[in-house]
């Protein structure tokens, strides 16, 4: 299921756990004295592949913007507005 370590290595290594962990879904069995004592794993569970029938359900989930909506859909026009023209040709020749 997951990969045993000592507490030692644990406490030593403890960030990298933590990304492990978080990035990759890893799970570590805890060992003292040679004997299991914890389990660190993800809070949720990882992340899975979901497919393009889910997208309506997912979509349906985000929060409106309500009475801000107006004033987000201004704001974002002015910052494309403001932005400085791509250079043609060979930018970063």
């Amino acid at each position: 299921m997951g990969k045993s370590i000592t507490a030692t290595e644990a406490v030593r290594k403890f960030s990298d756990l933590l990304n492990t962990i978080k990035f990759r879904g890893g799970q570590y069995t805890i060992l003292r004295g040679g004997k299991p004592v914890a389990v660190l794993g993800p809070a949720e569970f990882p992340f899975h592949e979901r497919t393009l029938g889910e997208l309506n359900g997912l979509l349906k989930k985000i929060p409106k913007l309500g009475e801000e909506a107006a004033a987000f859909e201004k704001d974002l026009k002015e910052a494309v507005r403001k932005q400085p023209a791509v250079p043609r040709g060979r930018a970063w020749a």
